[in-house]
């Protein structure tokens, strides 16, 4: 693979790739994408919040100029780190999978806001979400602006000659991951289906769903995968990332099967095989998605203030 730099901004991958890349990749920071081929284009993500996402459009304009005016907007999931910008797109073609568009009412622009006034009065979560993501962002005068055309299942679009399918492997991260690949190019835009040297957030699961995706983006010819954090990779990024899940499947079920709770498995399962893995506060997180899918209760969500103190707590030990 040819060597990539993990720096911020935008990469030309070639063959009318683009790569908008936020390090260090950690909470908030992600990745975007465009592609162009005779003049037409399609964005792949927005970010956190209208300063970023704008001066993530100024760069894709000065460098291409097909995108002073981008033709379609892709969302692969519905994060606010991956649609908050969307208003700066607004009347444009914007396409999500159906889950990705309803589960975009349930945490919008205005909660993160008003987390930004009220975070003191939250305790050890509010300390948490501060640090790791509302100090870095501005979500004020963020509107929630939705896609206005789903779909389930695939999608193929054409851009200029590309055929470019879009392909919903949720639920997983969320209900509705989408992933985006070019398959005349080998080029792969994963959203938050990849997260590049740090352990995910399973935010919906099931796990199981998730590798087989991963098996699915194995069975691709790809030279380039850009992943939703982290910097850029090959199949070697989605392969290690297949592993991880897998074992935190299996070692979650050891303590599963001897009673533990999700919090005690967290806390005893073994990171040594992980150590240069960022973000491990996740594991809560992830265990927590390991467990519910273990005891078939698919419709269980985790408690979002609950999580962010059991992180918060393990954060602020560490620091």
């Amino acid at each position: 693979m040819k060597h990539w730099r993990y720096t911020k901004g935008l990469h030309d991958l070639g063959n009318g790739h683009y790569a908008y890349l936020v390090p260090d990749g950690s909470w908030g920071w992600s990745n975007a994408g465009l592609i162009e081929d005779g003049g037409e284009t399609l964005l792949v993500d927005t970010l956190f919040d209208l300063k970023m996402t704008r001066e993530m459009l100024d760069a894709m304009r000065r460098a291409v100029p097909a995108a002073a005016d981008i033709g379609a907007l892709v969302n692969t999931h519905a994060n606010g780190d991956h649609t908050f910008g969307n208003q700066l797109l607004e009347g444009k073609r914007i396409i999500a999978s159906r889950a990705c568009a309803e589960d975009m009412h349930h945490r919008p622009p205005a909660q993160y806001a008003g987390w930004q006034k009220e975070w003191p009065g939250m305790g050890i979560a509010g300390r948490f979400w501060q640090e790791v993501i509302g100090s870095r962002f501005d979500f004020s005068g963020i509107r929630l602006v939705l896609p206005n055309e789903t779909f389930s299942g695939e999608l193929e679009l054409r851009i200029g000659d590309k055929n470019v399918r879009l392909i919903e492997v949720g639920p997983a991260h969320t209900r509705g991951d989408v992933i985006v690949y070019v398959p005349k190019d080998k080029v792969l835009y994963t959203g938050d289906m990849l997260f590049n040297g740090a352990h995910p957030a399973i935010w919906a699961g099931p796990v199981t769903n998730w590798i087989k995706a991963c098996d699915l983006m194995l069975s691709w010819e790809l030279e380039v995968v850009v992943p939703g954090h982290g910097a850029l990779t090959d199949k070697g990024g989605i392969r290690e990332f297949r592993d991880y899940l897998a074992y935190l499947l299996a070692e979650s079920r050891k303590c599963y099967d001897k009673g533990m709770s999700f919090v005690e498995a967290a806390d005893a399962i073994s990171l040594d095989p992980w150590a240069h893995f960022a973000e491990d506060e996740r594991m809560y997180i992830n265990v927590f998605a390991a467990y519910r899918e273990f005891d078939r209760k698919p419709a269980d969500k985790p408690d979002m203030m609950r999580m962010l103190e059991l992180m918060g707590n393990k954060h602020f030990r560490r620091h």
